[in-house]
């Protein structure tokens, strides 16, 4: 038997906190300064405040923070011992992803004159990248410290920086919703590192990493806020006009296809027909995921609404049979389902933006053809020729050949984030990062300071009462009790 290291952060969680905050305040200094919309001193006297960026991006920059910080945050706190940790963690991980971005993001985006211009569309698409960091999270939630899920985010962001540079500015890869970028790198980055800190103990499962009645109504309480502003998240980066009003229609219909499909699908599985709501706190956000590789495409009302009914049907059918497989064969944990919410629902995005690039007439765009393709413009001059090859950008591309770009971008994609996953679980395995044991997993009491009364209504057992043999008729008992509240 392995030794147990010690599992307190008393020194080690200030020391990487403190030592990062410090350091990002240095870079700050040294090379973060205003952009155009917030330096005063660069704008001319007759700028018009109403035209600042500001008033075009902040309602949906709110609505991403709200998604990110409350939808996703309850969304993970299904697991009845696990809620508050599952919150605070995704509150930790996504300021600490989003600072960490700021700076990975500037030096490669928005470096000029030696300085990173900072403003509110940076810390937007900075979120994106925290977005990455909190999905694959979902993989070894429960069972990782504190200090492997920021080292975790330490690792991923640049990683996921690299990997969008090469499938957005190299390959010119539209994926406007971050459907292969943002959704399949994190699946599969998670899942790299659940490979890496595989834990036998944890093979049948663990008596706390099930759901209480509380925890599955936050948890579905939380799907229905990302429902709600997943449009926002979809639209956010899109230019205002008739794309971003496609995005936003688009990402409505397949939302609601894929909640209807859930609802109808989980029925049909359960021999009495009762709905599984670990089907509904995922399925009915598949088409969300799906539809960003084609949200602003002109795709018709009909393809958005097929798309949401096949990602729901996929999400499902992933959590009914593929997660077993996986988990019995491959040996794959996967904790919170990414891989049925993010990763197979992702890979039907990308095979129907293929699609619809290669099906959709041209015609369809009319004018609007080369702002939803980019790389399709040719250019206009010999100048715009010269400075496409100095940068190695491509012009004039074929619809055909578009869509051979997409399937590299689709590659590049899951093989970084795959490889890249796994060898970074390799470093969480360093002993010193305060791992739980497996008698410890799943539960709050390990390092959250638990009030006196949510320790009486606490789901099963703290750490300290583990030091006893675990009952298995304490948590029988409980979930009786609760079964008769519920039919009476």
């Amino acid at each position: 038997m392995s030794k147990v290291f010690s599992t307190s952060l008393r020194c080690r969680l200030p020391v990487l906190l403190f030592f990062f905050q410090g350091a990002l305040l240095v870079l700050f200094a040294l090379f973060v300064t205003y952009d155009e919309h917030t330096d005063a001193a660069s704008q001319p006297p007759d700028a018009d405040p109403s035209a600042n960026q500001l008033y075009a991006i902040f309602s949906l920059f709110q609505d991403i923070q709200l998604m990110l910080l409350v939808g996703l945050g309850l969304l993970l706190a299904f697991m009845k011992g696990y809620g508050i940790s599952a919150v605070a963690y995704n509150f930790l991980m996504a300021n600490f992803a989003t600072q960490w971005a700021l700076i990975v993001q500037g030096f490669v985006y928005h470096y000029h004159q030696g300085k990173i211009h900072l403003g509110l569309y940076n810390i937007l698409t900075a979120e994106f990248a925290a977005v990455t960091v909190l999905i694959s999270a979902g993989a070894i939630l429960g069972h990782t410290s504190s200090l492997q899920l920021l080292l975790m985010a330490l690792c991923e962001v640049p990683l996921y920086v690299a990997c969008e540079w090469l499938t957005v500015s190299h390959f010119r890869v539209v994926d406007i919703g971050g459907t292969i970028t943002l959704h399949i790198f994190a699946c599969y980055f998670g899942l790299g590192v659940s490979l890496a800190l595989y834990r036998p103990g944890l093979q049948e499962g663990h008596p706390k990493a099930v759901p209480s009645y509380l925890s599955d109504f936050l948890s579905l309480v939380g799907t229905i806020i990302l429902w709600v502003f997943w449009p926002s998240f979809i639209a956010a980066l899109i230019r205002q006009g008739d794309a971003q009003h496609r995005a936003v229609l688009h990402t409505w219909i397949t939302l609601s296809a894929s909640a209807l499909t859930s609802f109808a699908t989980s029925s049909l599985l359960d021999k009495k027909g009762k709905l599984t709501l670990g089907h509904l706190q995922n399925a009915t956000l598949a088409g969300g995921v799906a539809i960003g590789a084609v949200a602003d495409m002109a795709i018709t009302p009909t393809g958005a609404f097929a798309m949401g009914i096949l990602s729901a049907l996929a999400c499902i059918l992933g959590f009914q049979y593929m997660t077993p497989f996986l988990a019995s064969k491959i040996r794959l944990q996967d904790h919170c389902g990414i891989h049925n919410l993010h990763g197979l629902p992702g890979i039907i995005g990308a095979m129907g933006g293929i699609a619809a690039i290669l099906l959709i007439p041209d015609e369809n765009y009319g004018l609007q053809l080369y702002q939803v393709f980019p790389p399709r413009a040719p250019p206009l001059d010999n100048t715009t020729m010269a400075e496409a090859a100095s940068t190695g950008q491509e012009l004039g591309r074929t619809a055909s050949r578009q869509a051979l770009y997409q399937v590299a971008g689709l590659g590049s994609s899951f093989i970084i984030s795959l490889a890249g996953g796994f060898l970074t679980g390799l470093v969480l395995r360093l002993p010193f990062l305060g791992q739980p044991p497996d008698d410890l997993c799943f539960d709050d009491s390990l390092y959250f300071k638990i009030p006196r009364l949510t320790e009486a209504l606490h789901a099963g057992p703290s750490h300290e009462d583990l030091q006893m043999p675990l009952k298995d008729h304490d948590y029988q008992l409980q979930d009786s009790t609760v079964q008769m509240s519920a039919n009476l």
